[in-house]
């Protein structure tokens, strides 16, 4: 039998004050995000919100800018502040989701390929079913060597990478037909 969790990475507040912010992508992001956490929450599946938290800067404590974005009106079952990419290595994570038997985690938050791609690989390694609602998630452009990727060019890389060796990548339809 699955028993599921619902994974929020990263949702927050300091990404407002990094010079990469753009609200291009924004109002998809925030109609697939909150539509993912409320089909979970009706369905009885805990949510868990992870915060990065840094020395200093804006995902410092001290800035007052870890919390959620605003336009999240869920309470999370539990939160988790993590200190590099993943969202398991020193966060007791791991051992709180074992502790309720959860062997599928479905995946959501910010950044699509650096976070929530990271957290995905090693939630794979370390043995959970992963649903990567992409859909769900919100990403900047980057570049490298004068070549920009674009939000969309990230997420198809991304979705590349992890389909069939990672995780099932899902749209928030089909994740919550899924768990139904």
């Amino acid at each position: 039998m699955s028993r599921s969790a619902l994974i929020n990475i990263d949702t927050q507040q300091s990404f407002f004050h990094r010079d990469y912010w753009q609200e291009e992508d924004l109002p998809a992001f925030q109609q697939a995000i909150t539509q993912l956490i409320s089909g979970c929450q009706d369905l009885k599946i805990p949510v868990v919100d992870i915060f990065h938290v840094d020395d200093e800067g804006p995902f410092s404590l001290a800035s007052g800018c870890v919390k959620a974005m605003p336009f999240l009106q869920h309470q999370a079952d539990v939160a988790f502040q993590k200190h590099v990419h993943n969202a398991f290595t020193d966060t007791g994570l791991d051992l709180w989701l074992r502790q309720r038997d959860v062997n599928h985690l479905i995946i959501c938050g910010i950044r699509t390929e650096q976070c929530c791609e990271t957290t995905t690989r090693v939630a794979s390694d370390l043995g959970y079913r992963v649903s990567f609602v992409s859909e769900a998630m919100l990403t900047f452009p980057m570049s490298w060597k004068g070549v920009t990727l674009d939000t969309q060019t990230l997420r198809h890389r991304t979705e590349t990478v992890l389909a069939g060796r990672f995780a099932e990548i899902q749209t928030v339809a089909e994740c919550l037909e899924s768990l139904s």
